[in-house]
């Protein structure tokens, strides 16, 4: 859906739709709550966080929002489980709601592993 590779994360959100924007900035927004240290780049042309190392990469498709990289938290196993994509990256479905909730909690677990 994007077509030039963003230099931002808020050019890249601008690409997309309004309802899909809306999605991209609150996974964004999900991500600043939990890890506000984080330094926000552009990687793999989507929208990453850094700290240490990559904490999540997001990225809008045509049908969903993908989240990398593939969730290994034994803890978060059940929760992910309806989302997990063939390489075990996320697929967000776009017409469900989003579990902001568990990308939080992801976003905890990677935070606590980089330190």
């Amino acid at each position: 859906m994007a077509r030039e590779t963003p230099r931002t994360i808020d050019e890249y959100i601008s690409g997309f739709p309004a309802e899909v924007a809306q999605v991209l900035t609150r996974i964004r927004q999900t991500v600043r709550s939990v890890a506000p240290d984080a330094i926000e780049k552009i990687s793999y042309g989507m929208p990453t966080f850094w700290l240490r190392k990559d904490i999540l990469h997001f990225g809008a498709f045509k049908e969903h929002v993908g989240i990398y990289p593939p969730v290994r938290d034994a803890d978060l196993a059940d929760r992910i489980a309806p989302y997990r994509g063939e390489k075990g990256n996320l697929r967000l479905p776009l017409d469900q709601p989003i579990p902001y909730q568990l990308i939080a909690d992801i976003v905890k677990a990677r935070v606590m592993r980089a330190r």
